[in-house]
């Protein structure tokens, strides 16, 4: 059973997603997280990075949408958000971050500039200030998503933090 505690936390998540502030999150606030994440790497929407990118933003909010909205009108109220990923916290935390996966695999290939697989954590932080994270923030949840120290943030990393991040306090 999710707590009117974590229930608290899933519904502060819902900024994060409502990238324009109009109330709702819906395919336009994915889209944007993208066009943001790419115009802050300077990568144009038309390269491989930047459909993969969109790519895996039509698929993040598929998954958002299909969780969610629960009535069908292509836009996820805070309420619904809040409906729709603590039912999924309940069935599976790592299930839900899977719907994100091609989105963050996409965006850690436009922050990876040495094509290892990885960003670094400068660069990391660099995505989540693109994506509305204030800076300071940024940086530090960027430093905490390295947990080998090696500086660098892969998938790995980055999937089962996005689970953690609807389940742990701030």
């Amino acid at each position: 059973m999710v707590s009117s505690e974590n229930e608290r936390r899933i519904a502060a998540r819902f900024a994060t997603f409502d990238q324009d502030g109009n109330g709702y999150i819906d395919r336009e606030d994915f889209s944007g997280a993208a066009k943001a994440l790419l115009a802050e790497f300077d990568v144009a929407a038309r390269s491989d990075k930047g459909q993969a990118l969109y790519g895996g933003a039509e698929a993040f909010w598929q998954g958002m949408a299909g969780i969610a909205d629960r009535d069908g009108d292509q836009r996820i109220t805070r309420e619904e958000f809040v409906t729709g990923a603590v039912k999924r916290l309940r069935d599976n935390p790592d299930r839900f971050a899977e719907i994100a996966r091609p989105f963050l695999h996409a965006a850690i290939d436009v922050a990876d500039t040495d094509g290892d697989g990885a960003a670094t954590v400068e660069d990391t932080a660099r995505v989540l200030s693109a994506l509305g994270v204030p800076e300071d923030v940024a940086r530090a949840a960027a430093a905490a998503l390295d947990g080998d120290g090696d500086g660098k943030v892969g998938e790995a990393e980055i999937v089962p933090a996005f689970a953690r991040y609807f389940t742990v306090p701030e």
